[in-house]
C-alpha cells in the first residue's frame, strides 16, 4: 500500500480538527463583517474539559478488495480504485460515567495514485443498521463495538471499507491552532451565534462569508456552533477548517516533519494509524495544494434523508440509500 504526502497532512489536520469537535463548547465573543472578526460584550461560561476516554486497542480488519455485496445501498458490485486509503475521523463527547457518542463522523478517502482526496461527512443522527445489534444512530456505533463494528456498519450501510480510524480527545486544540499562527478559511456562508472568549467574554459571534483568519478559540466555536444553525451546516464548517489546516500544514513543510508531527499528536487521539503508515510518501501534496479541485467535499445532507421521530421521542434521520449511493459512488468509487 502506497501513501501520499497528502495523507500525512490530512491525518495531521484531522487530529487537530477532531480535538476541536470533542472539547465542550466554549462561547466566544465576536462579531464580524466581510470575514473580519470583532469582539463584543462580557460573560463567563464556566465549562471545563473532560478527561480522555479509556481505550483498548482492537485489531484492524484486513482490507477486502472484493466488491461489498451485502450492503444496503444498491452498490452495483463496484470495487474501490487501486491504492485508495480510507481513514475515519471521529469526534467523541465522552463524559465520565455517561459513555460517549461520536458526534463528528468524517471519512477521508485518499486516492494515492490519482492524487485526489474526498471528504464525506455523515450526520450524527443518521439512523442505520448496526450489524448484530438493533438499529440506532450512527454516533453510537463506536461505543457499542469499537472499530471492528464501525467497519462492519460502514460496509453494511454504505458499501465503504474503512482502513483506519482516529478518535480524538479534547485537549490541545486551541493551543495547537495558536501555535500554528491560526488557520485561514474560506467561509461559504455567514455563521453567527452567541459566544464567549477567554480574552473577551460574552456576546455574539459572526464569521464569513468569505476569507477569515481564526485563532484557536474562534476555530473551536466555528466548528462547534449549532444553536442558530443545523448539524448539516456544522459538517460544512468542519470541512472548511479541515481544508484550512491542510493548507497551513503545507505552508509549514509538515511533510518533512512527519515523525515529529506524529509524536506530537499521537497522545491526543485513539488510533490504529502507525508512523509506518505515514512514512511511504508519494509526491502529490503540492499538486493538490496548487489545484484545490483535487479536494472533493461531500456530505450526507437533507436531500439524502427523511427526518422522523422514534417511539421514544428522539429526532433521527432515516437514510435514503439510493440517494446516498449516488454520493458514495462519486466520492469513493470514482477517482
Amino acid at each position: 500500500m502506497d501513501f501520499s504526502k497528502n495523507k500525512v497532512l490530512i491525518i495531521a489536520a484531522g487530529i487537530i480538527l477532531l480535538i476541536a469537535c470533542s472539547i465542550p463548547l466554549l462561547w466566544i465573543a465576536l462579531s464580524s463583517s466581510g470575514g473580519r472578526i470583532w469582539m463584543i460584550s462580557d460573560a463567563v461560561s464556566g465549562r471545563n474539559p473532560t478527561p480522555f476516554q479509556p481505550y483498548e486497542l482492537t485489531a484492524t480488519p484486513t482490507r477486502d478488495i472484493q466488491p461489498i455485496t451485502n450492503a444496503l445501498v444498491p452498490n452495483e458490485g463496484l470495487i474501490p480504485p487501486d491504492g485508495q486509503f480510507n481513514v475515519l475521523l471521529l469526534g467523541s463527547d465522552w463524559r465520565a460515567g455517561a459513555g460517549y457518542r461520536t458526534d463528528v463522523v468524517l471519512l477521508i478517502s485518499v486516492f494515492t495514485k490519482e492524487g485526489k482526496v474526498s471528504l464525506v461527512s455523515f450526520p450524527r443522527d443518521l439512523w442505520i443498521e448496526i450489524p448484530g445489534l438493533e438499529e440506532n444512530r450512527i454516533n453510537t456505533v463506536m461505543q457499542a463495538g469499537g472499530f471492528p463494528l464501525v467497519v462492519d456498519a460502514f460496509e453494511r450501510n454504505f458499501a465503504i471499507h474503512v482502513d483506519r480510524y482516529m478518535m480524538t480527545n479534547f485537549s490541545g486544540f486551541r493551543a495547537i491552532i495558536d501555535t500554528l499562527g491560526g488557520v485561514d478559511i474560506d467561509a461559504s456562508k455567514n455563521t453567527a451565534d452567541r459566544c464567549d472568549l477567554s480574552y473577551q467574554h460574552g456576546g455574539w459571534c459572526s464569521v464569513g462569508p468569505g476569507a477569515a483568519h481564526l485563532d484557536g478559540e474562534v476555530a473551536l466555536w466555528y466548528v462547534r456552533s449549532r444553536y442558530t444553525s443545523s448539524d448539516f451546516d456544522r459538517t460544512r464548517r468542519a470541512q472548511e477548517v479541515m481544508v484550512g489546516l491542510f493548507k497551513k500544514f503545507m505552508s509549514l513543510d509538515a511533510v518533512s516533519r512527519a515523525p515529529g508531527i506524529y509524536n506530537q499528536f499521537i497522545s491526543a487521539v485513539e488510533t490504529d494509524v502507525s508512523l509506518n503508515d505515514l512514512l511511504p510518501i508519494l509526491n502529490i501534496a503540492p499538486s493538490i495544494l496548487q489545484d484545490q479541485s483535487r479536494i472533493r467535499r461531500y456530505a450526507i445532507s437533507t436531500e439524502h434523508v427523511t427526518p422522523t421521530t422514534t417511539a421514544g421521542g428522539a429526532a433521527v434521520l432515516i437514510p435514503n440509500y439510493e440517494a446516498i449511493w449516488q454520493v458514495i459512488r462519486e466520492a469513493i468509487y470514482t477517482p
